[in-house]
């Protein structure tokens, strides 16, 4: 029975449990630095364990730095709203003008007609629509929009074949008309039966509902055995791999991509703010290559993983294939179709473009609103934006708000009360290993760590430490945070490593054994292509041979 109680208030007896174990920390050295560092560590434990909500935790410094007398209220207050939020405000602003005009319906959809429905080449169309949709809408939302799709196209996959070789069999005389049997089922009650089960997704908006909703769908579909063969349920989970792993190699490639991205740039400028070298342009010149090389050799890795990279099978057209490939281009067709037509509606940073952007979809006018008058005449009254503030605050995040704020006032009070400085003295050592023994070492670490630690508090954590230790073995800080923030992304191991993983994962198809094994190859091939990119062309392009002027020194080793 008390061990039961234990359970139940765990959170709250490790949150009392932390604050009272690390306390004799401030009390016994009673120094500012000593005071920070407290801190850090009970923050760090929070943000890992996640004992109180992360954005809650985040409030933690605003609370605990004044009562130390590290920084006063206000100077804390202000790093919980910086350029960062007025950017993040912006890009919520256009991914919630895309989802409620379907556009990441279109860009899906006309990808996959265009490359076709054989699997090896659904999936890397899905995979390049998915990682183009994540450059600029959050991993989470781009999973749950594409999800549906993807497991309505699968299943229809898997039902045109049944119906074909069930025709075969019913007609082996040939006189029927395999294509226009197929067809007619396709265009029948499957659709709608497809259509009807992808309903409950599309409501995906906190993670309860993602999970949950996806469950009880199917629990009901009382279907027994959902795959008819063994190639049926290998090509299920590809598919959902590909979503999850593409929408999060796809948020690398912008800085609004993910909010590890965002975090880092606003953190680096903060620190550095006489290097101007770190903006929307020059990330994605930095991040675009290493993303696409990734996510080819992630489609590569997954495909030979679960159906085998069999080219002969890749580019086959024999008549029973055809008619598999009409009968499921018929239904994303009909899909897009349903859409209907499209309608047209100096001191600057990208934060202000952002905002300008955002601001103009409350203004641009969308449609008209009309009303019928007492003589039956029909009168436009009005005009409905783009968005609407109730549909912004339902897309704006403001727990990420919230988290990167108490990442920034954590950053400020450890440069304030000298504990930089100290962790970077203490490092210093670390200079006489080779550089890129050092970068991989930080890489494998951060990729690991973030497995088990959201990706925003990881680098929350980590980039008070890491730039330090590059200015305390005299290494030009990108050195060491570019590949670090890649790497934080690269939660690829576990259901719940991050949101997307979580969303494919709830729809049945995977075992955590399966994300295991497709995850592990595609953190190895992450972290090797983000070293290879590091030395073949960010070397090159920010000069990280160079020690920066902008970059303060705190220890003279040369490099080794």
């Amino acid at each position: 029975m008390k061990v039961s109680y234990v359970l139940v208030y765990r959170r709250l007896l490790l949150v009392v449990f932390t604050l009272l174990f690390l306390l004799p920390l401030p009390i016994i050295l009673g120094t500012k630095e000593a005071e920070c560092a407290y801190t850090l560590f009970v923050v760090a434990v929070f943000w890992l364990t996640e004992a109180l909500p992360l954005s809650v935790t985040a409030l933690l410094p605003g609370l605990m730095f004044p009562l130390f007398g590290i920084m006063p209220s206000k100077e804390v207050a202000s790093a919980y709203f910086k350029d960062f939020h007025l950017l993040l405000i912006g890009v919520i602003c256009l991914a919630t003008s895309i989802e409620k005009w379907n556009l990441h319906k279109r860009i899906a959809l006309r990808m996959v007609m265009t490359v076709g429905v054989n699997p090896a080449w659904l999936t890397l169309g899905f995979m390049s629509s998915t990682a183009f949709l994540s450059m600029w809408l959050s991993n989470t939302s781009t999973a749950a929009m594409v999800m549906p799709i993807v497991e309505a196209v699968a299943q229809q996959i898997i039902n045109a074949e049944a119906e074909v070789e069930a025709t075969q069999m019913t007609y082996f005389s040939g006189s029927t008309n395999l294509g226009l049997e197929t067809d007619e089922s396709v265009n029948g009650h499957e659709t709608n039966e497809r259509k009807e089960k992808t309903k409950p997704v599309a409501g995906y908006r906190n993670e309860a509902g993602k999970i949950s909703g996806k469950m009880e769908l199917e629990k009901n579909s009382g279907t027994g055995n959902k795959y008819r063969t063994k190639k049926d349920h290998m090509m299920c989970k590809l598919m959902c791999l590909c979503i999850a792993y593409s929408s999060t190699i796809g948020g690398l490639t912008t800085i609004t991509g993910t909010s590890t991205n965002l975090i880092f740039a606003e953190h680096f400028n903060m620190r550095y703010p006489d290097c101007h070298c770190i903006n929307f342009g020059s990330w994605f010149i930095m991040s675009f290559p290493a993303a696409i090389i990734i996510l080819l050799l992630s489609w590569i890795w997954l495909q030979w993983l679960f159906l085998g990279f069999n080219f002969k099978e890749m580019f086959q057209c024999d008549k029973t294939g055809t008619a598999k490939q009409k009968a499921c281009a018929e239904v994303i067709k009909q899909e897009y179709q349903k859409l209907g037509p499209i309608r047209y509606p100096g001191f600057a940073t990208d934060s202000t473009v952002a905002l300008l952007v955002g601001l103009l979809f409350f203004l641009i006018p969308a449609k008209r609103l009309t009303k019928t008058t007492p003589t039956g005449e029909t009168v436009a009254f009005d005009y409905s934006p783009l968005i609407t503030w109730k549909e912004f605050q339902s897309f704006m995040p403001w727990d990420i708000a919230i988290l990167v704020g108490g990442g920034f006032a954590l950053a400020d009070g450890c440069e304030e009360s000298g504990l930089s400085k100290w962790i970077g003295n203490k490092l210093s050592p670390l200079g006489s290993l080779p550089v890129w023994l050092i970068i991989l070492i930080s890489s494998l670490f951060v990729t690991s760590l973030t497995e088990v630690a959201s990706n925003p508090a990881t680098i929350t954590l980590l980039l008070p430490i890491l730039a330090p230790l590059a200015e305390a073995i005299h290494v030009n800080p990108l050195y060491i945070l570019l590949p670090s923030t890649l790497c934080t992304s690269f939660a690829f191991l576990l259901p719940v490593a991050n949101p997307p993983n979580a969303i494919v994962f709830s729809y049945g198809h995977l075992t955590v054994i399966d994300m295991v094994k497709a995850g592990l190859g595609v953190n190895v091939l992450g972290v090797a292509v983000v070293m290879l990119g590091l030395f073949v062309w960010m070397v090159p392009m920010f000069d990280l041979h160079t020690y920066p002027s902008w970059a303060p020194t705190i220890a003279n080793e040369t490099l080794p």
